[in-house]
This record gives structure tokens, sequence and C-alpha cells, in this order.
């Protein structure tokens, strides 16, 4: 299904595809290109922890490139396409993970008639449980769609959506690791500040987080109703929610989403 894939920008997200599709086994290491702006160190790491082929020559990414991913930055995306736009070719599939960069942006970067799918994936893509959402440009067909979303449910699960949709599944599966991870952080704290073992906690804390998201994905109640069978009447999770409510958590996560959706139209504006 997949040949050579390259990809344009080496940072977290890029290598948390590339360990993604290595761990499930869905690509050949000899057949991963990385290439990025200027930081020869970065590609050597990864050359060196996946035994790919990271390298700044431009064309020897590109040429024969099954698929190309657009890794970079948004504010590199002009720069990058422009130093390999004269090497690819309107057959290969350019798949982009950039936040906020449209596909017709993209498109028009390239100045050809270039299929391009747009992506969002996570970070837990390194152990294959990313939610990608993914949405096609003008001149993607049902092939590329489909070639695409067999490359991110090989890495977690992948869900087509509406082009305008992808600012605000940028708030909330994109950068949305992020939030549970702070909100693991602020529990390991609670828990050092009561005297617990930080490994005993971390263990409790995991597995907790874990075992939410499995009740979520295996019961078929609504989440209201998950939280409201764990909350007792005058009970210590009545307690603990109460407190979060004293100090608006349901509104500032809201505000959170909302604000790196915000970010992400401002990104694909700039």
């Amino acid at each position: 299904m997949f040949g050579k894939v390259s990809f344009i920008g080496a940072g977290s997200m890029a290598e948390s595809i590339i360990a993604g599709l290595l761990n499930k086994n869905i690509l050949k290491k000899e057949h991963i290109y990385v290439t990025n702006k200027d930081n020869q160190n970065r590609l050597k790491n990864l050359q060196t922890r996946f035994n790919i082929y990271g390298t700044k020559n431009k064309k020897e990414v590109i040429q024969n490139a099954d698929v190309i991913i657009l890794s970079t930055k948004p504010y590199d995306v002009k720069e990058a396409i422009q130093s390999i736009k004269a090497f690819v070719q309107s057959n290969q599939l350019i798949i982009s993970v950039i936040a906020g960069v449209t596909t017709d942006s993209i498109v028009n970067l390239f100045e050809q008639k270039v299929p391009v799918i747009r992506a969002m994936p996570n970070t837990s893509a390194t152990i294959g449980q990313s939610a990608t959402a993914v949405t096609t440009g003008k001149y993607a067909t049902e092939a590329h769609l489909q070639k695409a979303i067999k490359l991110f449910k090989a890495i977690g699960t992948a869900t087509i959506v509406d082009e305008k949709d992808m600012h605000i599944v940028t708030g909330i599966s994109g950068s949305g690791p992020a939030y549970i991870y702070y909100l693991v952080e602020a529990m390991q704290q609670a828990a050092k500040e009561s005297g617990l073992d930080e490994q005993i906690a971390k263990e409790l804390i995991t597995q907790t987080v874990v075992g939410a998201g499995e009740m979520l994905k295996e019961v078929n109640e609504p989440v209201e109703v998950l939280r409201e069978n764990i909350t007792s009447p005058n009970g210590t999770t009545e307690a603990g929610l109460r407190t979060l409510d004293k100090h608006n958590f349901y509104q500032t996560i809201i505000e959170c989403v909302n604000s790196a959706r915000d970010r992400s139209i401002e990104l694909g504006k700039e």
C-alpha cells in the first residue's frame, strides 16, 4: 500500500507518526525519509533512533515518494513548500499535519494541481493511539482519502470531517492530550503534598485515566451519566466536583478549547 514516505519537517509530530508507523510495521525503515529547514542535528538524531534516512537534499527526499507529509510549523510552510515544489509531481499525495493551514493554501503554494489531504493527529500516534481527523483538498480523490485513512488508522483512529471543522478539532483532539497531562500533573502534585509515594501515585493516576478512557469507549452511556454514577450525595467525589465548580472548571475547559481553536484560525491567516 505504501512505498516511500517523506516527511518535510522533523518536529515532535513527525517523530510521533514515524514512531507509530514503525511500531505497527506499516512501513519499512528504509522507505522513510525526513528533511527539515536547517537543524542537521535533529535529522541525525531521528536517523540514529529510527534507522531512517535524514538528509538536507530536498530532491532526494521528494523523488519517487508515494506520500509527502508536511509537518513543519505553520509559519515555515511557505518556505518549506518553496524548497520542494520544483521536485513534486502531481501524482504524489501530499498530507499536511500543519495546524491552521487550509488545503487551498497548500495547493496554491505548490502552484499545481496536487492532491492534498489535511490531517490533525496527536502525539499519541507514538503508541498507535492517535485520534486523527482527516479532510480532503479539491484535487484529492476518494482513493487518496482512503490511502490517508489507512495510514492514520495504523496509528490510532481516523475520522473524516469537513475542513471548516478542523480548527475546533485542533483544539479538541490535536491539543487535547496536553490538557489531560496537565490535569495529571496537578493530581500528582496533590498526591505528593499529601505524602503519597510518587511511584504509587503515578500508577494509580495513570490507570485512572486509562480506565476512564476505556469506559468512554466501551460503555454505552452518556458521559454525564458516567460522572453521576460515581458521585454519591455528600460523598468524596461530590466534594471534589464542588471545588471544580467553584473555580469554573467546566467553563475554563470550554475556553481552553476555544482558545486553541482561535489560535489555529490565526495561524492559518498568518
